[in-house]
């Protein structure tokens, strides 16, 4: 079942749109923190920091394409606003062979620059090989990212975010079951966890694939639309390589923070790994948010609709604002409770580290909320550049600041976690002053 964005309260159709997508990512990231929390709680820090480790790099290798399937998502919404069915069609084609084919060379590369990536974060030697068992294994389930995340979004692009949440909620309980029995049981080790997360990722992937080979008509191509249209490569080209610049910058930025971390010893990385998992969480929702978001406004700016578009903007702020002042508050009340999840009750400095992080950073989610709405704005519109700019003001001035103040002695890495939402902060600052502008064009 597709449906649009078009008609209805803006609020109640962002949120209909959106907690179907919510609580499927909840689901991912609940198989990805049990990789973290049975590895942590079995096997020990050392697992759960090489663990960690390769996640970040995962992240990044995986978020290349997910800002590809993001970008054609923002085509497909559009083209599917303007009622273009046979472009929309066509745009389906063009799409799959130009992302698979990037899926491809970014997995050769993965597989090739292995022990470069190793070097390049700081692997402690001590890890060096559980990391690679873990990362080599995680490197199979690539193609799996790429065929789930493009379906995904081909069916939210038409308004369907129910089917990719069933699919994500199976795959996540089969990830949970195998890492029980792989790495308790069968005392199989972070391999045991990686091989659960592959299995998982192979199910979600195969399974909606073939649903909307069967089930979704809207997706049946003909022999006129097989073919490679000029202007719609053009049009997905644009904003999907302007959508993976951004979300490859906003994870290699990432990536640099935990080379740093990784500088400060075993304990930094497990309680960094742990406080990651717990974000995850916590702000994942206005993540996913703007990717609904994104999809509004896309549909609506194809239907020509700016005013709809306008008190959705409103709406959209009045919506995070609320969830990140409710989730700040727990976070920081439950700090410590949250890392008994991972980390045992023994390990003293990690869950200092670890709670001395969250108290810090978690007081600013409402920051993170609005730059990921900025993001799928502008995304929605076609100008995916504005998101790249808010990308490298953010997290060019954290990894610049975190370096900095983590040098001081005095400060240490304290300096880290005090440059995340400072990052935040000036990107938010010229995100409103860049939405403001765009608003008042409109109007003129």
């Amino acid at each position: 079942m597709t449906k649009d964005l078009l008609n209805g309260n803006e609020t109640k159709v962002m949120l209909r749109f959106a907690i179907p997508m919510i609580v499927g990512n909840l689901f991912q990231q609940l198989y990805n923190v049990t990789d973290t929390m049975i590895v942590g709680k079995f096997i020990g820090p050392h697992a759960l920091a090489a663990v960690g480790s390769s996640f970040s790099v995962m992240v990044l290798l995986t978020s290349i394409i997910l800002g590809l399937c993001m970008g054609s998502g923002a085509v497909f919404s559009f083209l599917y606003g303007t009622k273009e069915i046979d472009k929309l069609k066509n745009s389906f084609f063009t799409s799959f062979w130009f992302i698979g084919f990037v899926t491809i060379l970014i997995n050769l590369c993965s597989f090739l620059l292995i022990d470069e990536i190793l070097s390049f974060i700081h692997i402690p030697e001590d890890i060096w090989a559980d990391t690679k068992t873990y990362m080599q294994i995680i490197f199979y389930g690539i193609g799996f990212t790429y065929i789930y995340n493009y379906f995904a979004s081909l069916m939210r692009s038409m308004g369907n975010s129910m089917v990719p949440l069933i699919f994500l909620i199976i795959s996540a309980i089969i990830n949970i079951v195998l890492d029980l029995i792989f790495v308790i049981p069968l005392k199989m080790g972070v391999a045991g966890a990686a091989y659960a997360t592959i299995i998982g990722q192979g199910f979600s992937a195969v399974g909606i694939f073939i649903y909307c080979l069967l089930r979704v008509p809207q997706i049946r191509l003909s022999r006129k639309h097989l073919y490679f249209n000029k202007s719609i490569l053009k049009m997905i080209a644009n904003n999907s390589i302007l959508a993976s610049i951004q979300q490859s910058i906003m994870n290699f930025g990432i990536l640099m923070i935990q080379g740093l971390v990784n500088s400060f010893g075993i304990a930094a990385m497990a309680a960094f790994t742990a406080v990651v998992k717990i974000e995850s969480f916590a702000y994942m929702p206005v993540q996913d948010f703007g990717n609904a978001f994104s999809t509004f406004i896309a549909q609506n700016s194809g239907a020509g609709y700016q005013k709809r578009i306008h008190t959705g903007v409103r709406s959209a702020i009045k919506m995070i604002t609320i969830y990140c002042l409710i989730i700040s508050t727990l976070i920081i009340v439950f700090a410590k409770p949250l890392m008994y999840i991972f980390i045992d009750a023994k390990e003293t400095n990690i869950i200092h580290i670890g709670n001395q992080y969250l108290f810090i950073v978690a007081g600013f989610y409402c920051l993170i909320g609005y730059l990921f709405m900025f993001y799928g704005y502008f995304r929605g519109l076609g100008k995916s550049e504005v998101s790249i700019l808010l990308t490298i003001v953010s997290l060019g001035s954290r990894v610049v600041l975190a370096y900095l103040l983590s040098s001081i002695p005095a400060i240490g890495i304290v300096g880290i976690w005090w440059a995340i939402p400072i990052g935040w902060a000036l990107a938010d600052f010229i995100g409103f002053i860049k939405i403001r502008d765009s608003i008042a064009l409109q109007h003129d």
